[in-house]
């Protein structure tokens, strides 16, 4: 099989994914969290449902209690903004990480490839991350609106049903 023919299999499988988003942020609120609103956007805009979306501050029991709680409440997906960059409040990288069972390395290389040729090579202070938890997907990605864009259009979306087909194509769910 091809592998258009596989993520076209994938994508008729999987046609809405349960998904949770995190904004982690000292500074934004529901209010203003616009990279929060444009990922509940762009995945309702493709089928998928949302099941909880919530703001918290970047703090790593906070960002790894809100991870594990979503995992459990049924969410295939979740997808994170803010808080992957370096400085001393950017723990987001470090709380995930910690809970990766398989990392996708791969994710992470081509945002900051082709963030590289949005904005240079400010690209490399991204730390971008995938992988599973569990039966779980987890996307980090940068906090501003255009790297969440980019993310999703370019990466997560597109690919998001073939994923989530994968973790589960073998346990009948």
């Amino acid at each position: 099989m091809s592998h258009l023919e596989h993520e076209q299999l994938a994508s008729e499988a999987q046609a809405n994914i349960r998904c949770g988003v995190i904004t982690i942020s000292d500074t934004r609120t529901e209010a203003n969290d616009t990279s929060g609103a444009l990922i509940r956007e762009l995945l309702a805009a493709h089928g998928h449902t949302v099941l909880r979306s919530q703001v918290i501050k970047d703090e790593p029991a906070q960002i790894v209690g809100l991870i594990a709680e979503l995992a459990a409440s049924g969410c295939q997906t979740i997808i994170t903004s803010g808080g992957t960059g370096i400085a001393a409040r950017d723990t987001t990288f470090e709380a995930v990480d910690g809970l990766l069972q398989k990392r996708l390395p791969g994710f992470g290389e081509i945002f900051r490839m082709l963030s590289y040729q949005e904005i240079g090579p400010a690209a490399m202070l991204s730390r971008a991350t995938a992988g599973t938890i569990g039966d779980t997907l987890i996307f980090c990605l940068p906090g501003s609106s255009n790297a969440v864009r980019l993310g999703m259009e370019k990466l997560i979306v597109p690919e998001l049903s073939h994923l989530v087909w994968e973790i589960f194509r073998h346990k009948g769910r």
